[in-house]
C-alpha cells in the first residue's frame, strides 16, 4: 500500500503546473526622454561608460566626511523606519515561502481514538453497546493539482512582492542616508550662522559703545546711538534664533539616528565639503532610472499584478484536489499495529465552475485593471524620477556660479561697509549709510552660507535621485 501512496504523490507532482496562463511580461517603454535636458542651466554631459555611476558607488565612498560616515553607520543600525523596512522584507520572504509550499503536498501523521456508547433502545442488539475505534494514518490532505498554474501564479506574485519589498528597503536606506547627510550639513550651516551672528554682535557692540561715548561728549546724535542699537539687537535676535535652530537640528538628527548624537560627532562651526564627488557620471536615462530602487519596486509590483492575471484565468478551469491516507485501524489500541489492521482511502475531488454569475470574469477584469494601474504607476514613477534628476542637474549646473556671485557680493558689501564706517568716523557721512552698509554685508554673509548649504544638499540630492549606492564598501575609505 505504501507504494500506491508513493505513486500517487509522484503523479500529483508530475501533473502540477502543466499550464501557465500568465500573460507574457514585457517591460513598458521608458515613459521619459532618452537624454537629459540640455541648455544654459546644465553642464555638458561627461558620461563615460567605463566609469562607475553613483548607483555603483558605495555610500561611504560618496561621502568623504569621517563624522558623517560614522553618523550614517549609526543611523543604518538604529533607525526605526529602516528597521521596519527590513522586517517587511523578512515578512515578505516568509509569505513567499508559505505560498511556495502550496505547490507541494502536505503529508500529515494523525492518530485518533473514538469510544462510543449506544443505549439499549438504539442498539440493534437490544443491549447497551460500547464501541472502540483507533486509527493511525499518514496521508495527503486536500492537495490541489495545479494543472492550470493557479498556485504557480500566486507563488510568482508572492515572489515579486518579496522582490518589491527588498527594493523598498533599499530605497528607504538611500533616503535615510540622504536625510542624515542633509541634517548634518544643515546643522553645520546653522552653527556657522550662529558664529557669524555672534561675531557680528561683538563687532556691533563695540561700534555701539563708541557711538554712545561719542554721543556723551557731544560728537554724535541720539539718532546715531539708536541706529547703532538696532544692529546690536538684530544680532541678538539672530543668536537666539540660530541657537534654537541648532537644538532642533540636533533633535532631528537624533531622530534619524535612533539615538542621541555624541558631541564628538557634531560638525565643525564651518560648513565644509561632505562628499568626494568631482563630476556627475549620470549615464543615460534608461540606465539610471531603471536601476533606482523605487523604480525596480514599481516594476516588481507590476510583475506581481501580471502574475495575478494567470491566477484569475485559472479560476475558469476545473479545480482538482486529492486526499489520500494510508494507515491502521482497530477496535482496540493494543491490536492497532498488528497484522490485518491496514486501511487506506483515496478521495479525489473535482470542481468545474458552470454558473458563477460572472464572478470569475469580474475577478479577471479586476486583475487586468490592476495590471494596467500598475503600468500607469510605473510610468509615473519613471517620469517623477526623470524630473527629480533633471531638477538636481539644473541646480548642479548653476550652483557654482551662484556661490561665486554671492562671494563677490560679500566682498563688495564688506568693502562698502568699511568705507562707510571710515567716512562716518571722519564726519563725512551720516550713520544711516553705515547702518545700511552693515545690514547689506550681514545679509550677504548669511546668504552665502545658505547658498553653500544649497550646494551640499544638491550633491546629496544627486546621490539620492541617481540611485546612490546603498551598500557599504568592504574596505574602509581613507580619511
Amino acid at each position: 500500500m505504501k507504494y500506491k501512496i508513493l505513486l500517487t504523490g509522484t503523479a500529483m507532482m508530475l501533473l502540477s503546473g502543466c499550464i501557465n496562463l500568465q500573460p507574457d511580461y514585457k517591460r513598458p517603454e521608458l515613459a521619459a526622454p532618452n537624454s537629459w535636458p540640455t541648455g544654459s542651466a546644465y553642464r555638458p554631459a561627461a558620461y563615460d561608460p567605463k566609469k562607475p555611476t553613483i548607483a555603483d558607488m558605495a555610500w561611504d565612498r560618496f561621502f568623504s566626511d569621517d563624522k558623517l560616515r560614522k553618523l550614517i553607520d549609526i543611523g543604518i543600525a538604529n533607525n526605526r523606519d529602516l528597521r521596519v523596512a527590513m522586517l517587511d522584507v523578512v515578512k515578505a520572504r516568509a509569505q513567499y515561502r508559505v505560498q511556495r509550499a502550496e505547490q507541494l503536498p502536505t503529508v500529515n501523521l494523525e492518530g485518533q481514538g473514538t469510544i462510543e456508547r449506544t443505549p439499549r433502545r438504539l442498539s440493534q442488539t437490544g443491549k447497551t453497546d460500547t464501541s472502540h475505534q483507533y486509527t493511525a494514518d499518514i496521508g495527503v490532505s486536500s492537495y490541489e493539482l495545479d494543472l492550470f498554474g493557479r498556485i504557480q501564479s500566486l507563488k510568482d506574485q508572492a515572489l515579486e512582492q518579496f522582490f518589491a519589498t527588498e527594493e523598498a528597503q533599499r530605497s528607504s536606506q538611500i533616503t535615510l542616508v540622504a536625510e542624515i547627510a542633509n541634517a548634518y550639513v544643515t546643522l553645520a550651516a546653522d552653527m556657522e550662522r550662529l558664529k557669524l551672528a555672534q561675531d557680528t554682535l561683538m563687532s556691533q557692540q563695540q561700534s555701539y559703545d563708541l557711538t554712545k561715548r561719542s554721543f556723551e561728549i557731544g560728537n554724535s546724535s541720539e539718532l546715531d546711538v539708536r541706529q547703532a542699537q538696532t544692529s546690536v539687537d538684530t544680532a541678538r535676535v539672530d543668536i537666539a534664533t540660530f541657537t534654537a535652530n541648532i537644538a532642533q537640528d540636533q533633535n532631528a538628527l537624533a531622530l534619524l539616528l535612533g539615538t542621541s548624537v555624541s558631541s564628538e560627532l557634531l560638525p565643525e562651526q564651518t560648513l565644509g565639503t561632505v562628499t568626494a564627488l568631482q563630476d556627475i557620471p549620470a549615464g543615460i536615462p534608461s540606465d539610471v532610472l531603471q536601476r533606482r530602487p523605487d523604480i525596480l519596486q514599481a516594476e516588481h509590483t507590476l510583475k506581481g499584478a501580471n502574475a495575478n492575471i494567470g491566477a484569475a484565468r485559472a479560476a475558469f478551469f476545473p479545480k482538482i484536489t486529492l486526499t489520500a491516507t494510508s494507515g491502521r485501524a482497530s477496535d482496540a489500541l493494543s491490536t492497532l499495529f498488528k497484522a490485518g489492521t491496514g486501511a487506506w482511502s483515496f478521495a479525489p475531488d473535482i470542481v468545474l465552475p458552470i454558473f458563477d454569475w460572472g464572478q470569475n470574469q469580474a475577478n479577471l477584469d479586476a486583475a487586468k485593471a490592476d495590471r494596467d494601474i500598475n503600468i500607469a504607476q510605473y510610468d509615473k514613477a519613471i517620469q517623477t524620477a526623470f524630473e527629480e534628476v533633471a531638477n538636481a542637474l539644473a541646480d548642479y549646473g548653476t550652483i557654482d556660479d551662484k556661490v561665486a556671485a554671492q562671494q563677490s557680493l560679500v566682498e563688495a558689501t564688506s568693502e562698502s561697509y568699511r568705507l562707510s564706517d571710515a567716512r562716518y568716523r571722519k564726519g563725512v557721512e551720516n550713520y544711516l549709510n553705515v547702518l545700511d552698509s552693515q545690514r547689506s554685508m550681514y545679509s550677504a554673509q548669511q546668504d552665502l552660507i545658505t547658498i553653500r548649504l544649497d550646494k551640499q544638499t544638491n550633491l546629496v540630492t544627486l546621490y539620492k535621485v541617481l540611485g546612490g549606492g546603498w551598500t557599504k564598501s568592504a574596505v574602509e575609505p581613507a580619511s
